[in-house]
């Protein structure tokens, strides 16, 4: 009897350990603020792209996501950041074409992006401005490009940084134009419009959200969209493509979380997004940016980012562009 009471004494504190042990983290997830790694400065458009979603995802999972900006070396210092974070899903990247460009432009990264990230989530596509000082005499795509080639090398783009779609869409309308001009590379954006009104650099081929607020301020001029037609939000601008046959950059913006990182807690994430961009308050915010939702299946996000990677390579190769 007194074995048999032993045994299920023991038997009753083992099943009380197996019922009151701690679930896994991803079943509670998020218990914590997630921090959330965005390659740019404060103020220009990725960044205001972030704090939108950034609140959205607080209000529906219940917890902070806080942004943090690691400006530099084209987006690739938060994104290894974030890549040699715990693979919890409580530190996450913004994601842009950037991350696509950076693996053929970078040499010597210290880390694949591909392979060292998981897809989380798509959020938008936004298309790139070509905005120049209003010291230009040029108010044409066609004027531009003649400007141009009448003085060589005497020309300024601004960039974004390093292998950035604002740096890159410049670079392919050198090559398909022809045009001489000399890059200056920022950290962000918004800390090279002053430069660009003041006329110490010429132009910028902006993500349309911080270049529209500048054009519509009358700081800068607008010429054209990145986009293969005319943007939505802005049908008054012409496409560049109107004017140079074939030329297109389309950004877009996205999540990804460091390579482990549990299926369940990308699930919860990808579909917390989802919820997001049916939010018509968020939507309507997203539009005043320029952007369009763009909602997608990590799979479907993830083969996104292999085809701009390798679209990007192809433009790297043939421009002829590197930064190590």
């Amino acid at each position: 009897m007194l074995r048999i009471l032993r045994n299920s004494v023991f038997g009753l504190v083992l099943l009380s350990g197996l019922f009151s042990a701690s679930p896994p983290a991803s079943a509670a997830y998020p218990d914590r603020p997630v921090h959330w790694m965005i390659g740019f400065a404060a103020g220009g458009p990725v960044d205001i792209v972030a704090r939108i979603m950034a609140q959205a995802l607080s209000e529906s999972l219940g917890q902070q996501f806080i942004v943090e900006n690691r400006a530099g070396s084209g987006g690739n210092i938060a994104a290894g950041a974030a890549i040699n974070a715990a693979p919890d899903g409580y530190t996450l990247l913004f994601v842009a074409p950037n991350n696509a460009i950076s693996t053929s432009l970078y040499k010597k990264l210290p880390f694949d992006f591909l392979r060292d990230t998981v897809p989380v989530a798509s959020i938008m596509q936004l298309t790139n401005m070509l905005v120049v000082s209003n010291a230009m005499p040029v108010k044409t795509v066609q004027e531009f490009i003649d400007y141009c080639k009448a003085n060589p090398g005497k020309i300024s783009f601004a960039s974004s940084g390093n292998g950035t779609s604002v740096h890159m869409s410049a670079e392919l309308f050198k090559v398909m134009t022809k045009c001489d001009m000399v890059h200056v590379p920022y950290r962000g954006s918004a800390i090279a419009f002053p430069d660009i009104i003041s006329n110490k650099v010429q132009l910028i081929f902006d993500n349309l959200p911080s270049a529209l607020e500048q054009s519509k301020g009358g700081t800068v001029r607008a010429l054209g969209v990145t986009s293969p037609q005319r943007w939505p939000s802005v049908p008054d601008v012409p496409a560049i493509a109107e004017t140079v046959p074939g030329f297109e950059s389309v950004g877009f913006y996205g999540i990804s979380a460091p390579k482990g990182t549990p299926p369940e807690v990308v699930e919860i994430l990808n579909k917390a997004v989802g919820d997001a961009l049916k939010d018509p308050k968020v939507v309507a915010r997203l539009a005043e940016t320029g952007g369009i939702p763009k909602p997608m299946t990590s799979a479907e996000f993830g083969k996104l980012v292999v085809d701009e990677t390798e679209k990007w390579k192809k433009v790297v190769e043939f421009a002829g562009v590197s930064v190590d």
